[in-house]
């Protein structure tokens, strides 16, 4: 198989390859497909029970502004010694 990149993605991954993040631009492109490959396996069912407490737990009133959190946010960290 024979693949074309343009110029930058050619001379970042020679880059990587001089700097020993891989062994040859083969592997980067191996590691690369293999990633994606992953990515396309994860349906994120693990995810599901969690969106699910937090709709419940919206239903049930228990949600607060993004002002409300940054205040608790600054009001948590102004206790944390510098």
């Amino acid at each position: 198989m024979n693949v074309t990149l343009p110029r930058e993605q050619q001379e970042w991954l020679e880059a990587q390859v001089k700097a020993g993040a891989y062994d040859s631009i083969d592997d980067a492109l191996s590691r690369f497909v293999a990633e994606h490959m992953n990515l396309d396996i994860d349906d994120l069912d693990w995810a599901k029970p969690l969106i699910e407490e937090a709709r419940a737990s919206a239903e049930r009133g228990e949600t607060m502004t993004l002002e409300e959190y940054r205040a608790m946010m600054d009001e948590r960290f102004g206790k944390l010694e510098r």
